[in-house]
């Protein structure tokens, strides 16, 4: 990206006292899975009566960065094969990878799942066959490869959504309805506002089901550490309804949190695509961000900073105006493009977390901007997160202003020295090593 309009503010430099932080360790659930294709065949098993030979089955694969994903798609296609079925993949992420078929497949193997690892086709269309309207609601699409399909299993993890809270969230409804709904469904779903989400999601992917397609759907739930703690079948009946909201309730027991309530600023090291939709999980640094949608109660964070956007998202940084202060170097890696199909595809969920913070000439000034506007009047006094990412929050560095509560709280073990915060000849932030 061409800073452009932001060459005026390159001058523009900020010190500040930074905090010392402290290692810290956070004891996260860590039940698992010890054998992951094993477990996604086991819960197969009650489909072995509804597989005929040679008949086609696609197998939806999303753009989440889920650690065993591709795993349990590979195990699915090697069980549908063996059982007589002839499987195949179809990305299924409404919008994402550019909304073209060729960046959703180069999306998949930025994820680990391509033809030769996952052992079976991937068929990539952004085309869609229209099934109808929900009453009063949007028009219900459907990828037209997984139309042409005899049969389509469902996978995907069952997690909290980034955009509204319900019974059905981020799960097997949503992959159907938005996810197998290419742009066009995934759109016509966010027309009526992320509030009406909870509400249409479970309509569009009954309606979906209702054309007898829809085989079952494997359910992942994922401990603290984002590996497979369980792998459910769920009947196609049972999708989006209350079986998948005993799922969600399960799954929002274990995720990941910051462990304090009150943080002056917050520092991301890296967003992304493959760490959550919109980059930032809204769920774990208290923030929605969506006009007209209720705020989360905890954590409450002043200032965000965000330093860097993964490579696997490919320049899309759509959940950037969640974060207050960005470097340029962020600005150079963003393809505006991209944020701005995701953005306008997401609707009312879109604009305002598309817009672009602050951005100040590198790391140094960015982190000491959030923190001489946090609202502190002494900014030695601050409170201070920093994490890699919103998906990995087993370590973080924490001031030492935090270490009382630290040391109160049986679920964080501090695992060294506290450690000045340090910088390179370029102003950019060094590891955790110092």
């Amino acid at each position: 990206m061409s800073l452009g309009p932001f060459e005026g503010v390159r001058e523009l430099r900020y010190d500040a006292p930074f905090p010392a932080l402290v290692p810290v360790r956070q004891k996260l659930d860590a039940s698992r899975i010890p054998d992951v294709a094993a477990a996604t065949a086991q819960a197969l098993e009650r489909l072995r009566g509804r597989i005929t030979p040679g008949m086609t089955v696609a197998i939806t694969a999303g753009s989440r960065g889920i650690h065993d994903k591709p795993d349990v798609v590979r195990a699915a296609g090697e069980w549908l094969r063996a059982a007589g079925a002839e499987p195949f993949v179809v990305p299924a992420m409404g919008s994402h990878g550019g909304a073209t078929a060729e960046g959703q497949v180069e999306l998949l193997a930025d994820l680990g799942m391509t033809e030769a690892s996952l052992g079976m086709p991937i068929k990539a269309t952004m085309d869609t066959v229209e099934l109808g309207t929900v009453p009063n609601g949007p028009a219900v699409h459907l990828d037209a490869n997984a139309a042409a399909a005899d049969g389509i299993l469902a996978i995907n993890r069952v997690k909290a959504h980034t955009d509204f809270q319900a019974g059905v969230e981020s799960g097997l409804g949503k992959i159907i309805a938005i996810g197998l709904g290419k742009q066009r469904g995934a759109e016509g779903i966010h027309r009526y506002g992320p509030a009406n989400l909870g509400v249409w999601i479970p309509q569009v992917a009954r309606t979906t089901i209702g054309t007898g397609k829809i085989l079952g759907g494997l359910a992942i739930i994922e401990n603290a550490y984002d590996r497979a703690a369980r792998i459910e079948l769920v009947e196609s009946d049972d999708i989006a309804g209350p079986v998948e909201e005993e799922l969600l309730l399960d799954a929002k027991s274990r995720m990941a949190r910051l462990p304090f309530e009150d943080i002056d600023v917050a520092v991301i090291d890296v967003m992304g695509k493959n760490f959550s939709g919109c980059g930032i999980d809204t769920n774990v640094i208290g923030r929605m961000m969506i006009r007209g949608s209720a705020e989360f109660e905890r954590p409450r964070i002043r200032n965000i900073a965000v330093l860097d956007v993964s490579d696997a998202s490919h320049g899309n940084a759509v959940g950037l105006g969640l974060a207050d202060f960005v470097p340029f170097r962020m600005l150079d890696k963003i393809d505006m493009r991209a944020v701005y199909i995701n953005a306008m595809t997401s609707g009312l969920g879109g604009p305002q977390r598309a817009q672009i913070p602050i951005a100040l000439v590198d790391d140094r000034s960015t982190i000491a901007a959030a923190i001489l506007t946090c609202g502190r009047a002494d900014p030695t006094t601050i409170s201070l997160v920093r994490m890699r990412n919103t998906l990995d929050l087993e370590h973080l560095l924490v001031s030492e202003s935090l270490r009382d509560q630290i040391v109160e709280n049986p679920t964080l073990e501090i695992t060294g020295e506290a450690v000045p915060m340090t910088f390179d000849e370029q102003g950019q932030l060094t590891g955790w090593e110092g």
